[in-house]
């Protein structure tokens, strides 16, 4: 069952777009803080890369756990309230790590409690925010809607590392509980949407294996949507763990953690130039040079990691994300478009678990790769990874035949 359109009034005009949006503005400016602060919390504390890597691990261990059946539950129930739970729930266990800072009572296991409780509300946030969307802005604004949340992350992304580092050098505990208070602000905006953000549901429920296969199935007979799936299987495997490796490489080379922090705002620069570009390459490239494009431009820049210089990393890795607005607004908009609403949940989530799901071993793995052999050995078997992902890209017969 396919959803009506709202209306196409103009975006900037769209209450429900605007505040769903300003709220995640907030929020993911809260999430880039306590981002950049877990790393440095875990590296001041322990001084150990891999217990830096296991706390990644575990926020992003639902991601593999909980996704599918997550997809199938955010079609079943209450999207908006569901939102609101995750985010409230969020904000107490980024309280509770604040409260442990300021007391000096905190240990090892909270941060990774804390860490493993974000995850969970993660995943379910964001398989429900995806799936909204469609019923917030009409179809042919998807692109541009799409466009703008990627700036909206990448704005927070520059704006929310640097200041993270700065905040941690201001107290360990002040960018955990900014993050506290950012999910409070984010549960306030969603009370105010007046959108309803599902259709109504006319399928008979169904056991929860069930209704993940059904969607497992739908999905994995769709080549092109198949295919850029496993394709950032790889490449996001590649990206996450040398947000790690270059944390690692600028301490080595000195710099401080506001330094650290500040060297990501280079990511948000990247990101926002490419939200920027992002509407007019998805209208004038063809799918096939975005996708292929995107996967070679990262590859050729991973070895440029090796260039000296203290924030040079954080320009490279800034550079690499200039594409991903305009993958984004040509890929996901493909797929909302094509996905019935009954599906939208399920689908969302299948794609989520192939591009992401290698993302909890990126972090597992490189922090053990970094501990045990260095930084340089690190980089070039990321390298060696991409360069194959890339290759993948370009001789797919599905990317091939894409869709325009």
């Amino acid at each position: 069952m396919r959803p009506v359109a709202p209306a196409a009034v103009p975006l900037r005009r769209n209450r429900d777009f605007n505040l769903l949006w300003i709220g995640q503005v907030v929020s993911d400016v809260g999430t880039r803080i306590s981002g950049i602060a877990f790393p440095l919390l875990v590296l001041a504390t322990t001084g150990s890369p891999a217990k830096a890597g296991l706390v990644e691990f575990a926020a992003s261990i639902p991601l593999l756990v909980l996704t599918l059946p997550a997809g199938a539950l955010v079609d079943r129930w209450d999207r908006k309230r569901l939102m609101v739970v995750c985010d409230a729930i969020r904000a107490l266990a980024y309280g509770s790590l604040a409260a442990a800072l300021a007391l000096g009572q905190v240990w090892f296991g909270q941060v990774l409690a804390v860490a493993l409780v974000d995850g969970c509300g993660y995943v379910f946030f964001s398989v429900a925010e995806r799936s909204a969307l469609r019923h917030v802005v009409a179809d042919e604004q998807l692109p541009s809607a799409l466009a703008r949340n990627q700036a909206r992350s990448f704005g927070a992304l520059l704006a929310g590392q640097p200041l993270g580092g700065i905040l941690f050098a201001l107290g360990r505990v002040v960018p955990f509980l900014f993050d506290a208070v950012s999910y409070l602000l984010s549960v306030g905006s969603l009370l105010l949407l007046r959108t309803r953000l599902q259709g109504e549901r006319i399928v008979e429920r169904r056991r929860l294996v069930h209704e993940v296969r059904e969607g497992l199935v739908w999905f994995w007979r769709q080549p092109f949507l198949r295919t850029t799936s496993l394709l950032l299987t790889g490449s996001d495997l590649v990206a996450n763990a040398l947000f790690l490796v270059v944390i690692v490489l600028a301490r080595e080379r000195g710099a401080s953690p506001a330094l650290i922090g500040a060297m990501f705002a280079f990511l948000g620069v990247g990101g926002l130039l490419g939200s920027v570009l992002a509407p007019r390459l998805s209208r004038r490239l063809s799918t096939r040079v975005v996708v292929v494009a995107t996967m070679w431009v990262v590859t050729g820049l991973v070895p440029l990691l090796f260039l000296p210089g203290t924030i040079t990393p954080g320009i490279v890795y800034g550079a690499m994300f200039v594409l991903h607005p305009t993958w984004n607004a040509v890929v996901a908009a493909q797929r909302l478009r094509l996905t019935p609403d009954e599906l939208l949940g399920r689908v969302q989530s299948v794609a989520t678990l192939l591009s992401l799901g290698s993302v909890p071993f990126a972090f597992l793995l490189v922090g053990f790769l970094l501990q045990a052999f260095g930084t340089t050995p690190s980089v070039l078997a990321l390298l060696g990874v991409m360069a194959v992902v890339a290759v993948a890209a370009f001789v797919s017969p599905a990317i091939r035949s894409a869709p325009d």
